[in-house]
């Protein structure tokens, strides 16, 4: 097992999931694929295979931004394959860049956020799969400007409250109300003079 595919197993096997039964599971499952099938960072791998994705946040920590992804056709967060990368945040952060078009990104956590395991219908001569979606946070400069790349139908930055109407899939629901009782938290801790660093969810 190279090194970069070695830490990767570790992060996982020492993420905190003790009150996250649902990631707990997919953690089992992604330990499985990792230790059986020496593909399963290449697309071609199925049924499964893994994907880095990332949950873009503003400066402030009060919006998110995503994506109207044009193959899928619904709202999420930016991600993709990993093409044999078994670096899966550096995935993250390269997806991430392209799709939303912000330099500058900055990584909250080199830990992953949250692991969610989803099925991806069948397109074209591909079969139905699994990605195995490992998930971080990036926060973007004040100054962020964005640009739609060709995969997105549109990008848009959220408040919390605008999502509260909106049916995001389970996975993506989860992730942005991590992420905001995360900076609720920060915000409380800030508004009494405590710091306000963003702290990892393991």
């Amino acid at each position: 097992m190279g090194t970069e595919r070695a830490e990767f197993r570790n992060t996982l096997s020492t993420l905190e999931l003790s009150n996250r039964p649902d990631e707990a599971d997919c953690r089992q499952r992604m330990l499985a694929l990792l230790d059986t099938c020496p593909d399963c960072f290449h697309r071609h791998a199925f049924p499964a295979h893994f994907t880095g994705s990332a949950l873009v946040v503003s400066a402030n920590g009060s919006r998110v931004l995503l994506n109207h992804h044009r193959k899928l056709d619904r709202w999420l967060q930016f991600g993709g394959h990993c093409d044999g990368e078994e670096n899966v945040l550096s995935v993250a952060c390269r997806e991430a860049q392209e799709e939303s078009g912000i330099d500058g990104l900055v990584v909250a956590s080199a830990r992953p956020f949250d692991l969610d395991i989803h099925e991806i219908p069948a397109h074209g001569n591909e079969p139905a799969h699994f990605h195995y979606d490992v998930r971080y946070v990036l926060i973007a400069p004040a100054s962020a400007t964005v640009q739609t790349s060709a995969e997105s139908k549109e990008i848009r930055w959220f408040t919390f409250a605008d999502l509260q109407d909106w049916k995001l899939d389970p996975g993506l629901w989860r992730l942005v109300m991590k992420w905001n009782a995360l900076a609720t938290r920060r915000s409380h801790a800030g508004a009494n003079g405590r710091s306000q660093e963003p702290e990892s969810r393991s």
